[in-house]
């Protein structure tokens, strides 16, 4: 349970612009949704296994599980439990306690109903598009882009392209300050549309390729979508394009 716990965390509240996640969950399958507050990034995963609560609820505040689920006391032989009321004979997820091994530390995180996660997370379509290029970056290419976002660090999106076979990251313009580098060469396929993506969100995204798989996706039609793998779920990371 706090593996998959300490997975939410790291894949939301972690990369700093997804705070709200809802769950649907039974005996066969698990999964995540969540959406940052400007829609710049759409969440959606699927966990390797159930986790072991059955229901649909939502998880706000995700700092306070952080929180718990760092503290000293909670590190070893803990125990962290699902809360549930019972309504008509059916038992509904409530929250999670939190109970050290001597059983003298305790705190309860409180989940969000489904009426109102619901309400709050309304599901945005992907009508889905055609992959033009598919890879794994590396964390080489990860790292020079850090690079480029501090040397210009007035710019919030990059624009994505081709040149021939290399596909090329630009920020800025050459009126002013600008700044360009080959993110990875020897790509199949083109991307020759002047589509931007949001510059924190996607460098925080593919900085889990430290310890997780990271699939980029991108497309000629304007999306681009992250696939991260950490061992415990995939998690599908889409940007919609912004207009340069």
């Amino acid at each position: 349970m706090k593996d998959t716990l300490l997975d939410i965390v790291k894949h939301t509240h972690a990369l700093g612009f997804l705070n709200l996640v809802k769950i649907v969950s039974d005996t066969k399958e698990t999964t995540i949704e969540s959406m940052a507050d400007d829609r710049s990034v759409i969440m959606k995963g699927k966990f390797h296994k159930p986790i072991g609560i059955e229901g649909t609820f939502g998880m706000p505040q995700l700092n306070k599980l952080d929180i718990l689920l760092k503290v000293p006391e909670y590190k070893d032989s803990a125990k962290i439990t699902v809360s549930t009321r019972n309504k008509e004979g059916v038992d509904y997820p409530t929250g999670l306690h939190f109970e050290n091994a001597n059983g003298d530390f305790k705190n309860d995180y409180r989940f969000m109903n489904a009426e109102i996660i619901e309400e709050k997370l309304k599901s945005v379509k992907f009508r889905g598009v055609n992959w033009d290029i598919e890879f794994e970056p590396g964390m080489a290419a990860v790292t020079r882009l850090s690079y480029q976002v501090q040397a210009n660090s007035e710019e919030t999106s990059f624009v994505a392209k081709t040149d021939g076979t290399d596909l090329k990251f630009y920020f800025g313009d050459h009126s002013t300050h600008a700044g360009e580098f080959i993110f990875q060469p020897g790509v199949s396929g083109t991307l020759d549309k002047n589509w931007a993506w949001p510059v924190a969100q996607v460098l925080q995204i593919l900085k889990l390729a430290e310890s997780s798989t990271v699939k980029m996706h991108l497309s000629n039609e304007g999306a681009l979508q992250l696939t991260v793998d950490s061992g415990i779920g995939e998690y599908q990371f889409i940007l919609p394009a912004q207009s340069k």
